[in-house]
């Protein structure tokens, strides 16, 4: 498997698949018109689908969008591949979801109060990332295409199956272990500390680089994640669009049983292929797949007085009918400077309409002092009142205010305009802090009237 080839299908050795990681190229840019064919000759000029498309392959159209949505936001592909997708057998029904759930989530009521969860615990042997999928809650209805869910996975096992979601496209975000992802549009290299994107409908599998791999999942049934405006922020900041990297055609011509797992409407359906449909062997389009640096965001922040809102943190948003109010919003705390005068630095108390799930990459957070670590996750619901510990909020009050460099933790939240209703599994984990409420204790009365 490389740049166009062949690949025999089975266990892949983790040193053989570091090596392969290490030497992939991209293409560069969110939302391009991008090309790429892992054969000469493979693209047909001048037209998407020609009688006889180029080197016997099939011409076939992927689209991650109602072919009459506006241009700007319009998604689809077009792949030229050694079989037409069309070349399966029926799907069956799973045995069962494992840890996934998707919405409409229904099982318990929305829940109030804050929560916080420590890392997930080891998995089974033989995990891999399909069956590593932990949901921990979301709201929304992905039969209607709205809302999201938050997981995480666990896993220490390759996957020797393909996976493809039709319910939303996947934001994975790794904090324990490089993946590498096998795509229809070829492979993308994740580490922590990166995000991988893969959108409505792509299959993928999951290869690991080290012994075990853990990390954060945001479910979009929406609108597909773009860069947010930057209004008078002007023409430059935030997540600059070249930074984010598409892979460029590779292909397997691999015959034989292959597992094929699809996510629809919230179940898992299995089908055994004769061959595998990672068979593309050169494509054009803008519903791809990528990958994105977080070290990269170009942070804006207050160069005078007052903490900013977290919005001007936004990596990535789905849009929802109202105009400023997010389906889901990915943001991201990059390394920065504060320089604020007269400024309590951390992140303020606050009640937000918005809900919000924060985790953890690496280092620390600069609102916790402690109990909030890497792979772990906090839920501060709709209007749940939050913000620094007594800790924390001790330690900035009486800080002298010089530059200070925040450097020593990468930090981001999947924030969401509705409640995120908990799974049982959630509610009931082992790793739920049952005392997270402790945190805010002996936030003492500093009151002292004037007369």
């Amino acid at each position: 498997m490389g740049d166009g080839g062949t690949s025999r299908a089975g266990t892949f050795e983790r040193g053989e698949a570091r090596k392969t990681a290490e030497g992939l190229s991209y293409l560069s840019g969110f939302g391009n018109e991008h090309s790429s064919e892992s054969v000469p000759g493979a693209l047909p000029e001048g037209r998407n689908s020609p009688q006889r498309a180029p080197l016997g392959l099939y011409a076939e159209q992927l689209s991650g969008t109602a072919f009459t949505e506006p241009r700007a936001h319009n998604r689809r592909s077009w792949l030229y591949r050694i079989r037409p997708s069309a070349a399966h057998p029926a799907f069956t029904r799973a045995a069962d979801n494992g840890g996934l759930r998707t919405a409409p989530f229904t099982d318990l009521a929305p829940d109030p109060n804050r929560l916080r969860w420590n890392p997930p615990p080891e998995p089974p042997p033989g995990t891999d990332f399909l069956a590593g999928l932990w949901t921990l809650g979301g709201n929304g209805d992905a039969t209607q295409r709205t809302g999201m869910a938050v997981h995480l996975y666990h896993a220490d096992a390759t996957m020797e199956r393909i996976f493809s979601d039709a319910d939303g496209e996947l934001l994975v975000v790794p904090e324990r272990g490089g993946l590498l992802l096998r795509t229809e549009f070829g492979l993308l290299h994740v580490e922590p500390g990166q995000v991988a994107l893969i959108p409505r409908g792509v299959r993928f599998r999951v290869e690991l680089l080290d012994t075990t791999a853990r990390g954060y999942v945001c479910e979009n049934y929406g609108s597909p994640f773009r860069l947010p405006d930057l209004g008078p922020i002007g023409a430059n900041g935030l997540a600059n669009a070249r930074d984010f990297q598409a892979p460029v055609a590779a292909y397997e011509d691999v015959t034989g049983p292959v597992e094929v797992v699809n996510k629809f409407c919230g179940n898992l359906w299995t089908a055994t292929y004769d061959h595998s449909p990672l068979d593309v062997v050169a494509w054009h389009g803008t519903h791809v797949p990528y990958v994105y640096d977080l070290r990269r965001f170009n942070v804006i922040g207050t160069i005078s007085y007052d903490h900013p809102d977290p919005s001007i943190f936004t990596v990535l948003t789905s849009p929802s009918d109202t105009p400023g109010l997010a389906g889901v919003d990915f943001v991201v705390f990059a390394p920065r400077w504060l320089v604020g005068e007269n400024t309590f630095r951390p992140p303020y108390f606050h009640r937000n309409v918005m809900s919000e799930y924060m985790g953890l990459i690496e280092g620390a957070y600069d609102a916790k002092a402690e109990g909030f670590v890497p792979g772990g996750g906090s839920l501060h619901n709709m209007m749940s009142a939050h913000g620094p510990d007594r800790e924390t909020f001790d330690r900035a009050s009486a800080a002298e205010l010089k530059p200070q460099k925040v450097d020593d933790g990468l930090a981001f939240m999947f924030e969401t305009r509705w409640p995120v209703t908990l799974t049982p599994q959630a509610a009931t984990a082992g790793h739920l802090q049952r005392r997270y409420d402790d945190v805010w204790q002996g936030l003492e009365r500093h009151f002292r009237p004037l007369h």
